[in-house]
């Protein structure tokens, strides 16, 4: 994550210490008890408090019609619209409405300030030391080297009026229901480093990658030489990892399946996104002229899952089954496939997954032959000074 995140965590937990910060007896949130307060906004105590005040600041430079309400209550009635799609009567109640129709305004307020806060709270590791660990960490979970995150098209179901013929065909995607669809990149531990702009629901994968600055960004290789893995909706470059349509031979089927494997984190990722903000469920009517408050709103929940994660508050267990991912829409035209990408994806398949991994077999357990043969590479690596801090693949 960027750097930011950590001194704000750091500034925070001072200003508790000393009792500076004002969420605490004046905080509406105070009266619900933690069991509630999770129930309500799906994070803890803590979270909140650590949101609320950083919002707070960001509300008092607003030029706001009106005064209105107070900024914590302003962020609780965002915080519960965001847990549940819709306002619940505690809610209403504590910040002094009497229907949800009087929120919807504050709700957008909030939203556009959280998604601003993206700038702070989303980003690419920058520093070489950063970025080679989150690559350290794919690597460890697939066997895959130099992958910065996993690229997907996330699909949010929105409403749209079936008589605007032409603008209704444009939400409908892939799978035949009405969406819109933000470019997510998410790391290994399902961190969201880059949430693009919300586009209607029928746009291909790789026209919002070629359109976005992290794709640009990527391709002039201003983050490195670093991939990341994409599913069969984007075309194969030297910066996007695609899977292989028809592997051919062991090595091939081996890097497929840890593809699949790195590739499934995003999966879990949306998962957990959509239980902790239900109201990405469904987003409500949307028009195509008019996309910027659904994409805050996708930008705010986007952040505040990293901030969840960063003060480890688990979201609600799932409902049901994990919603699969979207498949990828093709382009009508043919791509032309990348000589030096295809080389660059064999140079990967062929020093990594042409021999199978000493300590792990393809499906990532360690085998008989590893265990016994652990002990002798430990005394290998001890005994050579040229291997020392090295491993034996």
């Amino acid at each position: 994550m960027a750097f930011a995140l950590p001194v704000w965590l750091a500034v925070h937990e001072e200003l508790l210490r000393h009792g500076e910060a004002d969420c605490g007896t004046c905080s509406c949130f105070d009266e619900f008890d933690d069991e509630a307060l999770f129930q309500l906004f799906h994070l803890s105590r803590p979270c909140v408090a650590f949101i609320a005040d950083a919002v707070r600041g960001r509300l008092k430079t607003l030029p706001l019609d009106e005064p209105g309400l107070p900024a914590d209550a302003m962020v609780m009635l965002a915080l519960n619209y965001y847990a549940h799609g819709v306002n619940s009567a505690p809610v209403l109640q504590r910040v002094g409405l009497s229907q949800a129709d009087g929120a919807a305004l504050v709700v957008g307020t909030v939203s556009g300030v959280v998604a601003a806060m993206s700038d702070e709270f989303i980003s690419f590791p920058l520093s070489p030391g950063a970025k080679a660990n989150v690559a350290s960490k794919v690597e460890g979970l697939c066997g895959i080297p130099r992958v910065l995150g996993v690229l997907a098209p996330a699909h949010f179901k929105i409403r749209a009026s079936p008589y605007e013929k032409n603008s209704f065909r444009s939400f409908v995607n892939t799978l035949g229901y009405t969406s819109v669809v933000s470019q997510i990149v998410c790391d290994s531990d399902g961190n969201v480093l880059s949430v693009d702009r919300c586009c209607v629901g029928s746009t291909c994968e790789q026209e919002m990658w070629e359109s976005s600055s992290e794709g640009k960004e990527m391709e002039k290789e201003l983050l490195g030489s670093y991939w990341v893995v994409g599913g069969k909706g984007y075309h194969l470059s030297t910066h996007i990892l695609t899977p292989l349509s028809v592997p051919d031979g062991e090595s091939e089927i081996r890097f497929n399946e840890a593809h699949a494997k790195i590739h499934s984190v995003m999966r879990t990722t949306l998962g957990s996104l959509k239980r902790r903000f239900r109201c990405l469920m469904q987003l409500g009517f949307a028009q195509e002229a008019s996309l910027n408050k659904k994409s805050n709103i996708i930008k705010a929940c986007c952040v505040l899952h990293n901030i969840a994660k960063k003060f480890s508050v688990p979201p609600p267990p799932p409902a049901g089954k994990i919603e699969a991912l979207h498949p990828g829409k093709q382009l009508s035209a043919p791509a032309e496939v990348d000589p030096e990408a295809l080389q660059a994806r064999q140079k990967v398949i062929d020093e990594n997954f042409s021999v199978v991994s000493s300590s792990q077999d393809p499906a990532g357990n360690v085998t008989e032959e590893s265990e016994r043969a652990e002990p002798v590479c430990r005394l290998l690596e001890e005994a050579s000074s040229t291997h020392h801090g090295q491993t034996l693949d």
